[in-house]
């Protein structure tokens, strides 16, 4: 690992003007960030921790969202998150193991965008609204394509409003190596729709399947999209699975995320 300089600000504010500096980078858990830092293949020489904003933590019920602080970690967000948002909560115990849990964060995991995580199917799933220091960005807007965001240089998130749905559920077919999701899908049912989304099978990162959508709006029931089929086409191809594969993984997921939703 290369020599770099250690920031904590402790406010939002103070963090945007550390980052002002072009070789600085923001770490919130670190759980992609220093890894790939110890491997090399990333060194800046600044690092500004967010760990110590206080703003930045924490969840409340705003009516009917659920507004999350973005250096909040998976672990928080598995508690607290339970009596409000029982699909989400049980997303985020999924994700990695204990100490991956106790240390990554939320906002750290949608600014990453890896096409496997686990979040951005959450956030996709349920049209959540990105806060950051500057503006709001809607979910739809986000996502912009593997490890790719709509945010700026020197843009940070600083929490996640999630519209709390009826019902919700999401099913992960894990890669036990990585415990990312080799396919997972985020099912969201509201009064106005639901809403369906895919991580961990698309060359492009996560995304919304539509069929899918206008089927379980029509009857939310797992028989729905018994018909339906995903196509392979960009779909992701590795020693765990066959673009092919992945594509029957997502209506396998889809119906399991149907059935388990509450």
């Amino acid at each position: 690992m290369h020599n770099f300089e250690f920031v904590k600000p402790s406010s939002v504010a103070d963090a945007v003007a550390a980052l002002e500096n072009g070789e600085a980078q923001p770490l919130s858990g670190g759980q992609t960030l220093i890894p790939s830092m110890k491997a090399r293949l990333n060194a800046p020489e600044i690092l500004v921790s967010l760990t110590g904003i206080a703003e930045l933590k924490g969840l409340s019920r705003d009516g009917g969202s659920l507004v999350i602080g973005a250096a909040s970690t998976h672990a928080a967000v598995a508690a607290e998150a339970a009596s409000h948002f029982p699909g989400l909560a049980a997303l985020a115990g999924q994700i990695g193991d204990p100490a991956v849990r106790n240390r990554g964060t939320i906002g750290g995991s949608l600014a990453n965008n890896d096409p496997s995580a686990c979040y951005p199917a959450a956030v996709l799933g349920t049209g959540a609204t990105i806060v950051t220091n500057a503006r709001e960005i809607a979910a739809d807007d986000f996502f912009q394509g593997m490890f790719t965001t709509a945010l700026e240089e020197g843009e940070i998130i600083t929490s996640v409003r999630f519209p709390i749905p009826e019902k919700s559920a999401y099913a992960k077919f894990l890669q036990p190596a990585s415990r990312f999701a080799l396919t997972g899908v985020f099912v969201a049912k509201y009064a106005s729709g639901v809403r369906v989304a895919v991580t961990g099978a698309s060359e492009g990162g996560v995304f919304r399947w539509a069929e899918a959508e206008a089927a379980l709006s029509s009857s939310f029931d797992a028989e729905a999209i018994a018909e339906l089929s995903h196509s392979a086409e960009g779909m992701i191809s590795d020693l765990h699975g066959s673009p092919e594969y992945r594509a029957n993984l997502i209506k396998v997921m889809t119906q399991r995320a149907v059935r388990s939703a509450s």
